[in-house]
């Protein structure tokens, strides 16, 4: 809890980013060759050891591989270990109407979430029947106006599919179409302090304009940094936490579970 004695500049909230699990209805699934269900609940064990107080919990996309109901509940399930309010938005591999009904009756898919001086605000990069992501205009439009509405706030914008280049040509071709129409958007406001994403299975950071750019590894596969093609890291999965100041300062670090041996499936042709 924030402290009653304390200002608002210097207030702070904790957020922990979990993405790309890519669960499957079957509970034993394997992406790669990786239990993916197993390795989000050893990422998991790891959040709750290191991790004491959460104030909000960030899932950004393809919780699911296959789209499926029961993969989003079984998401569901073992995310509440982690006791914080969370919000959910949707990746490539995700299903809207399976996410919806996996979350009705709660506030998982909620736009939108005020936290101490901060607002976190979560889009919708998902393009039915693609593997990149796209924004129109509506949602840039919203998205505008929530920026407007409270300028003297703090941001965290987040989404799934990354906005600028990462050195990575396979990966370069599937991130987000046209992301100079989000960034004129950005540009228009003092009050975004960073972009938050998933997709790459990678760690990643960059500054733009004062912003700062960050993504995260997924709680099961890791992908190859500046690879030209389709290629599967040996790091660990792990999650990103963020501990944001009331000032306006962010501080951020990546931790990653010990202990998962796999072999990759290179039958699998991409994932």
């Amino acid at each position: 809890m924030l402290g009653a004695s304390l200002t608002a500049a210097e207030e702070s909230v904790l957020l922990v980013q979990l993405t790309d699990s890519h669960l499957f209805a079957p509970a034993q699934g394997t992406l790669l060759g990786m239990d993916t269900c197993d390795s989000l609940q050893r990422v998991i064990d790891l959040v709750l050891e290191e991790q004491p107080h959460i104030d909000l919990l960030l899932a950004t996309g393809d919780l699911s591989q296959d789209g499926s109901l029961e993969s989003y509940q079984r998401f569901r399930e073992l995310s509440t270990r982690i006791a914080a309010p969370a919000r959910w938005c949707p990746g490539n591999h995700d299903e809207r109407e399976a996410m919806r009904e996996a979350t009705r009756g709660s506030s998982l898919m909620e736009p939108v979430f005020e936290c101490g001086n901060w607002r976190v605000i979560l889009l919708d990069t998902l393009q039915s029947g693609e593997v990149f992501g796209v924004l129109d205009e509506p949602q840039l439009e919203w998205l505008d106006a929530t920026l407007r509405a409270a300028p003297e706030q703090h941001h965290l914008i987040c989404l799934h599919h990354h906005p600028v280049t990462i050195g990575s040509r396979w990966m370069d071709s599937i991130g987000l179409r046209e992301p100079e129409r989000l960034f004129e958007v950005l540009d228009r406001h003092r009050n975004v302090r960073a972009l938050l994403w998933g997709h790459i299975h990678q760690e990643f950071e960059q500054v733009r304009n004062g912003v700062r750019l960050l993504a995260s590894p997924s709680t099961g596969v890791q992908f190859a940094p500046r690879s030209e093609r389709f290629k599967v890291d040996s790091l660990a999965p792990g999650y990103r936490w963020l501990r944001l100041h009331g000032d306006g300062r962010l501080d951020t670090g990546v931790s990653r579970v010990s202990g998962i041996d796999f072999e990759v499936d290179y039958s699998v042709k991409g994932y």
